[in-house]
């Protein structure tokens, strides 16, 4: 009988817990923000370029351990640490890419779009050719950046 009541209270008090909570939910629609631009809408940069490189040891990049600075393509999802600059033309899958994507973001302030960047990636494994010891991923990223037109 003593458990019964026990139970009792307990379930009378989950009900009150949460019969006493408020829920607001507001919404709205998000617009259509597709946006179609032509060539003419910009004025374009020459071919610039920067570098950059990681060095793991035993799968550990330390230089970046504790700081992050990457350019990333914006797939709705993610956005650039730098800036909210939009990538056209690229898919990047290695992390050293991004780095070299940041460095050129960063030395080159001002643009809007980046457009069909290149990445030259040269890997070497120092330690007998194993990888998973010591690692250096070298990145050069090509690219010419755009601005719109007002």
């Amino acid at each position: 009988m003593r458990k019964t009541m026990i139970k009792m209270a307990m379930l009378i008090a989950v009900i009150a817990t949460f019969a006493s909570c408020t829920t607001l939910n507001h919404s709205m629609r998000e617009p259509n923000t597709r946006v179609n631009f032509t060539k003419s809408d910009f004025t374009l940069s020459e071919q610039v370029s920067a570098e950059d490189k990681t060095v793991k040891i035993l799968g550990i990049d330390f230089e970046r351990l504790f700081k992050k600075e990457t350019g990333v393509v914006d797939n709705g999802a993610s956005s650039i640490s730098l800036a909210n600059m939009p990538v056209v033309g690229t898919v990047l899958y290695d992390k050293t890419s991004n780095y070299a994507l940041y460095n050129l973001m960063f030395t080159n302030p001002g643009y809007d779009v980046i457009f069909y960047p290149q990445y030259e990636t040269k890997i070497s494994k120092p330690v007998l050719g194993l990888g998973f010891i010591v690692k250096i991923t070298k990145v050069k990223t090509t690219a010419r950046l755009g601005k719109l037109k007002e």
